[in-house]
């Protein structure tokens, strides 16, 4: 059973998709494309602690010196985490695209990281229109 709209109500919105990836840069533009509208700022804010075990074995890794795989890794998923969640925001403004995109880390308690990934959300379409 559905529940009937009063007249003027606002129809809810279909729901949006996340922006592609190759639609994301760190520039302020696309070569061949022009920005036709801006959505906003759009981010996407991940926190992550180390577990104990995963220290532990950082910990091991650094006795041998070099790359600390542990670490990388952490770190390599909170910052795809993050960039996603700005990808759906930036689909939730209905954008197509981001410019000026950036990631910020901080460690907001010992242990305990905050990944930041953010851009502004626009809608881009070819530069002959």
């Amino acid at each position: 059973m559905t529940t009937p709209r009063r007249p003027g109500w606002p129809r809810p919105e279909e729901p949006r998709t996340a922006i592609a990836a190759d639609r994301v840069t760190t520039a302020m533009g696309f070569e061949g494309y022009r920005v036709a509208q801006h959505r906003g700022v759009v981010r996407g804010i991940v926190v992550r602690s180390r577990s104990v075990v995963g220290s532990l074995g950082a910990s091991i890794q650094t006795l041998f010196g070099g790359n600390i795989t542990l670490y990388t890794e952490l770190c390599e998923h909170a910052r795809q985490d993050a960039f996603d969640l700005m990808l759906r925001h930036g689909g939730e403004v209905g954008a197509n695209a981001i410019i000026g995109m950036r990631y910020d880390a901080n460690e907001i308690a010992p242990g305990v990281t905050e990944v930041l990934a953010y851009g502004t959300a626009v809608v881009i379409e070819p530069a002959g229109r």
